[in-house]
């Protein structure tokens, strides 16, 4: 069973201005002149973190990390203006071509996985193998899982109940991504704050599980951006059609793939990794029976570190 490679820190870190809006924290870290694989973080408005350096071998590995548009370290936080998928590609691009790599490793996880097939369709000629895990393909049923009472709030109705309540009755209706929105941009400071508590509360529920532990802690302005991020893109569908990184994985078939995906995942269950598997038949499709969404736990690090390994050794 492989383990995380031992911490490291960066040997470069900058910022990238990328319009005049947004400034893209980026870092590297590894064998400057190694084969380059780019680590695409959640979320949206999720980030870096140490431990994310920590699936690629130091030694052969050139390791870029970045904070997308209004995430971690880049600035400015929360910042929505200029902040969509075609605006986080462009961002990819301009990165790549500032540390003049000519072709990457796309290792994207949930959020992330959308960005680098999303990012590969459109510059395919820039990408040399792909890791994808915990597949988030941002189709109506996605979202229809995640927001509405027929989907995971089945699994964790008292959850689910919590941010229902957090709508003030008269915002109510039976679509919660609008009510969300209407008081998420709303002009009642607390209804915002309840509301961002809940929100919190239920993605943390559903991708933890049984490790969720609820705590009732202040909710401060950082938190009400990272909220505003995350619905901001799921009421625009996240910038993508209906299917259409299905419809467009004919430009993915020659590159080595790998898919992997937590048996046990209920935010992005398993049948989007299926169905990608079935548009890319000739990816690895490696299943985990006891890992759920997060990259954590044994199971799921010594298959992403395997997928690494993989690349390496061949």
């Amino acid at each position: 069973m492989k383990t995380l490679f031992s911490p490291i820190e960066p040997f470069n870190y900058f910022f990238l201005k990328t319009d005049n809006v947004h400034s893209i924290y980026v870092e590297q870290c590894g064998n400057p002149n190694g084969v380059p694989v780019v680590f695409l973080h959640g979320g949206p408005c999720s980030g870096c973190k140490p431990d994310h350096r920590r699936f690629f071998d130091p030694n052969f590995y050139h390791i870029i990390l970045l904070d997308q548009r209004g995430c971690g370290r880049s600035l400015p936080f929360g910042e929505l203006e200029n902040n969509t998928l075609f605006d986080l590609i462009s961002d990819l691009e301009q990165i790549r071509a500032f540390l003049k790599i000519e072709k990457w490793i796309l290792f994207g996880g949930s959020w992330g996985a959308t960005l680098s097939l999303a990012y590969a369709q459109k510059h395919i000629e820039r990408v040399q193998a792909m890791i994808v895990r915990g597949t988030f393909l941002a189709r109506l049923q996605d979202m229809h899982w995640f927001l509405s009472k027929y989907g995971v709030a089945s699994i964790y109705p008292e959850m689910w109940e919590y941010i229902f309540d957090s709508i003030p009755n008269s915002q109510r209706t039976d679509d919660l991504l609008a009510d969300l929105c209407r008081v998420l941009w709303g002009k009642d400071e607390l209804a915002v704050r309840r509301a961002v508590k809940a929100w919190q509360a239920w993605g943390g529920q559903v991708a933890l599980g049984n490790l969720f532990e609820f705590r009732d802690e202040h909710i401060t302005e950082k938190n009400i951006k990272q909220v505003r991020m995350e619905v901001h893109y799921a009421k625009h569908s996240y910038f993508l059609a209906e299917n259409e990184l299905l419809l467009h994985c004919d430009k993915l078939q020659h590159l080595p793939i790998t898919i992997i995906h937590g048996r046990q995942d209920v935010v992005c269950p398993i049948e989007a990794a299926w169905k990608l598997h079935r548009a890319l038949p000739n990816a690895k499709y490696i299943i985990l029976k006891n890992s759920g969404h997060i990259a954590q736990g044994d199971e799921m690090i010594d298959a992403l570190i395997n997928a690494t390994e993989e690349i390496r050794l061949n």
